[in-house]
């Protein structure tokens, strides 16, 4: 085998940032446009060039997609056999181009695909990976053993230790700095409706080994997820505090009064009381609701990672000390059994 590539610092110093787009069904993943978002404001930082890349096939103007998002380049690495998805040749398709490119920052979505190329692509090319971030920055670094300085690291940025701490995480010394953000998680903003970049066709037989096609699909068949808790302007959630599967009822209830879906806690998740397609938070859905109302919620740092930033948020729970207190615009203490009958009554009295 050969051996690993790794950068060198003086490889790495005034590199590109680079965002992998995970494109399928015509249409480039709003993680992706996502990150692109987050990305264009790092790269500015940093004083380099935002930079895509995108694997697959039919990928005629795909760029359009991409561009207003502010990418200055968008690399194109397009073949019949590169979709749907498969490991070897996406993974051989990134490791080699990020051996000619040498980009400072890699970003990808932590989705199901994210979540299978990053690792693969961080260990070939040594360069480590933070998964599931929940924010992104540009900051120094020394190392407290040496006190060598290290100058503009990405901060990789996540809950720790089961949520109890927020670490940030940095790479000084290998290229490229890695992570993975889920869907939700960055904000997605047109940068210039009118900014255009350079596109890079790039020769796939370059970058993907005949080998690396081992694996044919034949069939594909996507399930689509039934509940779409993500675009609901409206979200009644539940903790373990609800208690029962049955208590959930009142939320479905609640929600279905208001218009809205109803989602849940890893905790209440774990419990059996709702469904996984429901959770919220750092292993779960990130949302931006108009209205969340969490019940019986207490709000560890997993949960509040994925809705703190709803627009209002009423907190209604019998421990008036609950964390997610403190974040909520509004508190109501009692028992959601009394409370949420009360809610849904003077909601129809008052919608008439």
């Amino acid at each position: 085998m050969p051996p690993k590539h790794i950068f060198t610092m003086a490889e790495k110093d005034q590199n590109n940032l680079i965002v992998y787009c995970e494109f399928d069904e015509g249409k480039i993943a709003d993680v992706s446009l996502e990150l692109l978002t987050k990305g264009r404001v790092l790269a500015d930082k940093l004083g380099v060039k935002l930079e895509a890349v995108v694997i697959g096939d039919n990928l005629k103007d795909v760029e359009k997609q991409i561009f207003p998002y502010g990418a200055d380049v968008v690399y194109k690495i397009e073949d019949q056999r590169l979709f749907p998805y498969t490991s070897n040749p996406h993974a051989s398709a990134l490791i080699n181009l990020f051996k000619e490119i040498k980009p400072q920052i890699c970003l990808m979505g932590a989705t199901c695909i994210g979540r299978d190329l990053g690792p693969r692509v961080s260990s070939a090319l040594h360069s480590g990976l933070t998964a599931d971030c929940t924010s992104l920055e540009i900051g120094d670094h020394t190392d407290p053993r040496t006190g060598k300085e290290y100058k503009d690291l990405l901060y990789q940025i996540r809950p720790a230790f089961g949520g109890n701490i927020v670490a940030t995480i940095v790479n000084p010394d290998c290229r490229p700095q890695m992570a993975t953000v889920r869907e939700g998680v960055m904000k997605k903003e047109v940068y210039n409706p009118d900014h255009k970049g350079e596109v890079v066709n790039l020769d796939p037989k370059k970058y993907v080994d005949e080998t690396a096609y081992v694996v044919e699909i034949l069939d594909r068949h996507i399930e689509k997820s039934k509940v779409n808790i993500k675009n609901s302007p409206i979200i009644v959630a539940g903790g373990y505090g609800v208690g029962s599967k049955e208590n959930f009822d009142l939320l479905f209830d609640l929600a279905r009064t208001l218009g809205g879906e109803v989602g849940a806690s890893r905790a209440a998740v774990d419990a059996g009381f709702a469904e996984h397609a429901r959770q919220i938070g750092q292993t779960g859905v990130t949302v931006r609701p108009k209205l969340y109302i969490a019940c019986g919620i207490s709000g560890q740092i997993q949960h509040i990672a994925g809705m703190q930033e709803s627009s209002i948020i009423i907190s209604i729970n019998n421990d008036p000390n609950a964390p997610i207190n403190s974040i909520a615009d509004y508190v109501i203490t009692g028992d959601l059994e009394d409370v949420v009958p009360k809610l849904i009554k003077y909601y129809k009295k008052n919608s008439k």
